[in-house]
């Protein structure tokens, strides 16, 4: 059995959900909350993060390590490239959601939305969530460009960007931050995403107590 600890509101979990489904690979779920992690995770991954991905009594853990493993174990739809160039230019942009994206938009508006709800019942702070706005901003004119000047955001193919970017934005998403209208180019490329059938599972993702935004499912917006 292949087994992936995850949970709905960590992008690099839905980033090894939708990868794994794009390599066909059958799985179970099993939550794991991110602000109350159980001693069980910390037993099997002492980083203490997710995902974590188990088979055959063997442990993966952490999202770069599952990816590589897989496009390894997986050579069927590859989602990174053979040419060297392209293949760093697909984890440059892994890098820029999972490393900076992170940083400067989910930690500021996911965090501030969800975590902070469920670990200490607190509201969010309104000038952490302007900073976390402003910077998402950034980041959706930056995706913009490269959709306006690519098929998909690191070339013409589909690849592990295109499904790191998804990931990320579809939390924020689910929130109803993202001002797509706005900019239509990466509207185009994130309805792309999100029709694919790797995808459908994520849409149907739930954050108890928080309903997605009216549009969330709907794959022409």
């Amino acid at each position: 059995m292949v087994l992936l600890i995850h949970h709905p509101v960590s992008p690099f979990s839905r980033k090894i959900r939708v990868l794994m489904s794009e390599k066909k690979m059958l799985f179970v779920l099993k939550e794991e909350e991110p602000w109350n992690l159980s001693q069980d995770l910390y037993k099997i991954n002492p980083a203490g993060s997710l995902p974590v991905f188990v088979f055959d009594g063997n442990v993966v853990a952490g999202n770069y390590a599952i990816s590589e493993f897989l496009e390894e174990i997986s050579p069927e739809a590859k989602t990174l490239p053979q040419d060297p160039r392209a293949r760093a230019e697909v984890r440059r942009l892994v890098e820029w959601f999972d490393e900076k994206f992170y940083r400067e938009v989910y930690r500021n508006i996911v965090a501030e939305k969800i975590f902070r709800r469920f670990s200490s019942g607190e509201a969010p702070d309104s000038r952490i969530l302007k900073i976390g706005l402003n910077n998402l901003a950034f980041h959706l004119e930056y995706l913009d460009w490269l959709a306006e000047q690519r098929n998909y955001l690191a070339g013409d193919e589909f690849s592990l960007a295109d499904i790191t970017a998804a990931a990320h934005l579809s939390i924020i998403d689910y929130l109803g931050d993202i001002p797509w209208d706005s900019y239509r180019n990466a509207k185009i490329w994130y309805s792309k995403i999100k029709s694919r059938p790797s995808f459908k599972d994520i849409l149907k993702d739930n954050i108890r107590g928080i309903l997605p935004a009216k549009h969330y499912a709907n794959l022409d917006f």
